[in-house]
């Protein structure tokens, strides 16, 4: 049964070349998660610096899946926001290592930080992901309640446009 916990931003920062690890395989499996290939470590490490200094800031929650005491999924919600916005999160990065896929870790993980988020006072979540894509199935089945697509609005890594779809969910 894989472990789901939330890291402390010196947790984060430990655990920087694991979560680097499934950041590249998932963007080397084609996922539309903000960066192009070729992608390595090095640039990974750089994007997960940032994160563990948004986690130590207090504007970003960083969840991780471990099996077998190894990271092998995250997820995260973006917790700062606009004044006007202190009821909202956005939820980012739901990445499952592609050798750990298949055992619900991307359920777990998405179930732990609604939970997380609606314990910090959070009544509202938004997530975008790439139309088409695996993950785009996900988020229904979990009760995400789909808005709309908008064309183009990104690159797969690989090239070549790609459509987005946008969901919310209320957590009260």
């Amino acid at each position: 049964m894989p472990d789901i916990r939330i890291l402390s931003a010196d947790e984060a920062r430990a655990a920087i070349p694991a979560l680097a690890r499934v950041l590249v395989d998932c963007v080397a499996g084609g996922a539309s998660v903000g960066f192009m290939q070729p992608y390595g470590p090095d640039e990974a490490e750089l994007y997960w610096r940032d994160v563990a200094d948004a986690v130590a800031a207090g504007g970003n929650l960083l969840l991780v899946a471990e099996l077998e005491g190894q990271i092998v999924g995250t997820v995260q919600v973006g917790a700062a926001q606009m004044p006007n916005q202190p009821h909202r999160g956005d939820l980012k990065k739901l990445l499952v290592h592609r050798s750990a896929r298949g055992r619900g870790l991307a359920r777990r993980l998405m179930q732990a930080a609604e939970h997380e988020a609606a314990r910090r006072g959070k009544t509202l979540l938004v997530l975008d992901t790439a139309t088409g894509s695996d993950a785009e199935a996900i988020y229904p089945r979990l009760g995400w309640q789909r808005v709309g697509v908008i064309p183009d609005y990104a690159l797969w890594p690989q090239g070549g446009f790609c459509d987005t779809t946008l969901f919310y969910k209320r957590l009260a």
